[in-house]
């Protein structure tokens, strides 16, 4: 902790994605130093160093986790590097609305033409590819005729565009993860300006006349304060309104309930949280189709899902969609099945939900688990459910379309639903609930004249001048897309603002 304890530039709490753009385009000017904490391990420079579970593209790994045992949406990732570490590898942009929505909340900077330099250094950076020929097995082939047949056209989605059919770009590399801590880090590691601080615990913020002038931390139990001129928060949607809330930064009363001093009255600290939630339609391969998995897994090219259909629904704006249509074959994503069996199915995820939920701190204790509610399918004209609806039953046409039907029929057994989804009631709907993962809006950004803006377009916390955050939690809605390609866009204009106000 040597070089915990002494003074930096700028220290950033919170080593995931956006936390490793961050430190390595910050600390590209050697004047500047930098210090980036992370809770979770460092697993070092060298991939080959790095557990199987993390390299390991095929699958989801689940042992690198804040929590076990918890309900799947409050899943996220503990080592550096973060989401992109455990998560499925895909890049996908969202539409024109994502951008409207963003700049007014953030301004100019945040619109399409703005962003696109950003997309394409952190599709470099990560070395995105296109889904290799020999990965495209007869599961995503048919699917994707399948779409094909409803009426879906070919899309690039790695690009603003519109409904239709395609498949991601991958940060997976002949079976490689290649996560943010390779891709940032890796070419940053070797620069005295830089300090990572793996195994270190950010606890709370120390504020003094309206400023940071420490960030408390924990290792191995002892607690030490780092000093920096800024304090970057990328903890991520729900570590950042966490550390804010710990630190007296939120809504007064809720913090005095806690028992926290409050140091800055922020209301919308914790508030809308913003996530897409799914319904997965399971399906029964048949010995064809189970045979030719079992020759991909044979091969090293069995992966969950290889393509997807971006859809509107009847309540989506003109020449944008509301859907992620996702068919996919393989294990199980929590769990396995005995070798030479496979489950199939096609999940319906709504992408732009108008529900929020939100992030409250059960204790100031670090260690005490957030209250994370998601808030899904609460809004009051019923929207949510209405839209999800559809996206189930477009999967159900897609399963019965000439290209799929062969290959896979009804499921039977406990994960069957004979209910059709235009017979589903909301609480059917809500029994079959699952999450896409891309929780984003617990810190976000908009003018301070909005009671529930945390942050300007720039990440600056609102009446704390030297605190900004730079993650996920300030998108002010989530895009109509996965999440990682545009956080990772975000940090790299977030660390351009910071670069801009300190040169």
């Amino acid at each position: 902790m040597s070089q915990a304890t002494g003074h930096h530039d700028v220290v950033v709490l919170g080593g995931g994605a956006a936390g490793c753009v961050l430190a390595a385009r910050l600390s590209e000017d050697p004047a500047r130093t930098v210090c980036l904490v992370e809770a979770g391990p460092d697993h070092g420079a060298a991939p080959s160093d790095w557990p199987r579970s993390l390299r390991d593209a095929h699958a989801l790994p689940r042992d690198h986790m804040w929590e076990r045992g918890v309900a799947v949406h409050r899943l996220r990732a503990r080592v550096l590097g973060g989401s992109s570490c455990v998560n499925g590898c895909w890049h996908t942009w969202g539409s024109a609305a994502d951008h409207e929505e963003w700049t007014r909340a953030g301004g100019p900077r945040w619109s399409a033409a703005a962003m696109a330099p950003y997309r394409e250094r952190a599709a470099a950076a990560m070395r995105l590819r296109p889904v290799p020929e020999r990965e495209f097995g007869v599961w995503a082939r048919a699917a994707l005729a399948g779409a094909r047949e409803l009426g879906y056209a070919d899309v690039d989605m790695a690009a603003p565009g519109s409904p239709g059919c395609g498949t991601p770009l991958l940060n997976a590399l002949d079976g490689l993860r290649w996560n943010a801590a390779f891709g940032y880090l890796g070419p940053a590691r070797s620069r005295a300006n830089l300090t990572i601080l793996g195994g270190t615990t950010a606890d709370r913020l120390v504020l003094d006349g309206g400023r940071v002038v420490g960030a408390e931390v924990l290792v191995d139990g002892r607690r030490a304060t780092l000093t920096a001129d800024t304090y970057v928060l990328a903890c991520g949607t729900f570590g950042s309104p966490g550390l804010l809330l710990r630190s007296g930064i939120g809504p007064a009363d809720e913090l005095r309930e806690r028992g926290v001093r409050p140091e800055a009255d922020l209301p919308g600290v914790g508030a809308n949280l913003s996530d897409q939630p799914g319904v997965f339609v399971p399906l029964a391969p048949t010995p064809d189709l189970n045979a030719a998995l079992a020759a991909q897994e044979k091969a090293g090219e069995l992966y969950v899902s290889r393509m997807l259909i971006r859809a509107a629904s009847t309540h989506c704006p003109a020449d944008g969609w509301d859907l992620h249509i996702l068919p996919s074959a393989g294990d199980p994503l929590f769990g396995s099945l005995p070798p030479g069996e496979y489950e199939a199915g096609i999940a319906a995820f709504l992408m732009k939900p108008a529900s929020r939920g939100r992030v409250r701190l059960n204790s100031a204790d670090p260690a005490d688990p957030l209250d994370i509610d998601p808030g899904f399918l609460t809004d009051p004209d019923g929207r949510d459910a209405a839209v999800l609806r559809e996206g189930l039953e477009i999967a159900e046409r897609l399963a019965a379309t000439s290209a799929l039907a062969p290959l896979a029929g009804a499921a039977s057994g406990a994960a069957a639903s004979d209910v059709p989804a235009s017979g589903l009631t909301d609480a059917g709907l809500r029994a079959r609930l699952g999450t896409y993962w891309h929780p984003v809006g617990t810190c976000a950004m908009g003018p301070a004249t909005d009671p529930l803006a945390v942050t300007d377009g720039a990440g600056r916390v609102h009446g704390v001048p030297n605190l900004r955050v730079a993650d996920a939690s300030v998108l002010p809605s989530v895009p109509a897309a996965n999440t990682q390609l545009p956080v990772l866009a975000a940090a790299e204009l977030l660390a351009d603002a910071l670069k801009e106000a300190t040169r």
